[in-house]
């Protein structure tokens, strides 16, 4: 037998044995932490404890039946690192364990999931439903490129199941939801939202990019896809971006071809950082939850802020489904919008809602002033001015966004100095 027959022959062998092998044996009941730990690596030749990165953007094939075989898909296996990267994999594997999912597909940032979502499960002639309390950049999408290519977008109030139910159209096909959602941190109930799709054969989508899996599964609470912006907490030190689409094989293969067709991809450097980044997630969540409750119970007890709004305070609406829906005892996430009351302007005796939210943020000297969130530094943000400002005034006031409105992401600094640190401002209104 020739050499080449030889190489034919191993293509009967349809999966190259890197995308068969895993470092933890996921068949055994293993806690959420060690999965952050283990899961989704597979160790190559050179045994190597961490997890490599590999800067390839293409492969070496052992004949060219082999190398035919791969792009035909009878032999599963790297093709080109737009869509098959052994470091982009390893997250992605880790990442689906972590949301209890069958598959995950990487993309190059959050807002590059949500694009890849609307593209593999929307057409022309659908009807996508969505909360009105979303990130500006998604209604953004939704609005002015989704609607451009005949997709229908209407939005309800996330906290109303009543208006969700009436909004269901025939032709609806996506039901889209942050929960908890930005900048108010307002939950959805995504068991209500699950039997309404269920009965009428809707995709129920939830943006899971606040509380992430360590404090928050919505796929066991029955939800079909789950999106990530990676950016966030799952990195959780403010260092690269990306995204991710969670949910079963049928519907990620949906998605995985608008990563390859589109090249909406994740660098392998990217996918290496998001892949340490989960290993300390839960520990990471558990200390962000422990502040953010401390630092809430600050705010909603200041004479000069008006409304607190963060579901781990007990007289929250939505505090009994918030602590149903997060399966982290005291885990409500670490984002909260808070609206202070309006001071006297300095030209002026009107009372300026957004010269007294802008004298909070300046007044800090230590918590940053960005439109990022779930890094480990504290950060703020004044939503209707920065990460809401391309929404027309009423598009604002229906998402709950006024000109008083602060959006804080609660770090990991030392409680005392963040609470220090917003009293600045707040004790000099």
């Amino acid at each position: 037998m020739s050499q080449s027959q030889a190489q034919d022959d191993s293509n009967l062998n349809k999966l190259d044995p890197n995308w068969r092998d895993d470092a933890l044996n996921l068949d055994l009941d293993y806690g959420m932490q060690t999965i952050a730990v283990r899961a989704g690596q597979h160790r190559t030749d050179e045994g190597e404890h961490s997890e490599p990165i590999f800067t390839t953007s293409s492969y070496v094939y052992a004949s060219a039946a082999d190398a035919a075989a791969h792009f035909n898909g009878s032999k599963t296996g790297n093709v080109y690192s737009r869509h098959t990267n052994p470091s982009v994999r390893t997250f992605e594997r880790r990442l689906a364990a972590l949301e209890n999912g069958e598959r995950a597909v990487a993309t190059a940032s959050g807002m590059g999931a949500i694009l890849t979502m609307c593209l593999a499960y929307l057409k022309a002639g659908d009807h996508l439903l969505a909360a009105n309390q979303l990130f500006g950049s998604s209604i953004g999408l939704f609005n002015n490129y989704m609607a451009k290519f005949g997709v229908e977008v209407s939005y309800v109030d996330c906290f109303d199941n009543e208006a969700w139910a009436k909004a269901v159209q025939p032709n609806t096909k996506v039901i889209y939801c942050e929960s908890p959602s930005n900048p108010l941190a307002q939950i959805c109930d995504i068991g209500y939202l699950s039997k309404l799709c269920k009965a009428n054969d809707i995709l129920l989508v939830v943006d899971n990019c606040f509380a992430t899996p360590a404090l928050q599964r919505p796929l066991d609470l029955g939800a079909d896809v789950v999106v990530h912006s990676a950016t966030k907490y799952l990195d959780g030190q403010g260092r690269v971006l990306g995204g991710a689409l969670v949910g079963n094989d049928k519907l990620m293969q949906e998605a995985f071809t608008v990563v390859r067709s589109g090249g909406i991809s994740m660098s392998p450097f990217n996918a290496w950082v998001f892949t340490k980044g989960l290993e300390t997630l839960k520990l990471r969540m558990q200390a962000h939850c422990q502040n953010a409750n401390q630092v809430a119970e600050f705010l909603v007890n200041h004479p000069n802020v008006s409304t607190v709004h963060f579901s781990g305070l007990s007289d929250h609406p939505a505090h009994e489904l918030a602590t149903r829906q997060h399966h982290m005892k005291g885990g409500y996430g670490a984002i909260m919008g808070f609206e202070v009351k309006p001071s006297a302007s300095a030209h002026s005796n009107k009372r300026d809602e957004k010269a007294a939210a802008w004298h909070v943020i300046d007044s800090t000297q230590m918590v940053s002033i960005t439109n990022n969130l779930g890094d480990a530094k504290t950060t703020i943000t004044h939503p209707a001015t920065t990460t809401h400002f391309r929404l027309s005034a009423e598009a604002r006031a229906e998402a709950g966004v006024t000109d008083g409105l602060i959006r804080l992401s609660v770090g990991l600094e030392d409680v005392e100095d963040i609470i220090k640190d917003l009293a600045r401002g707040l004790d000099s209104l």
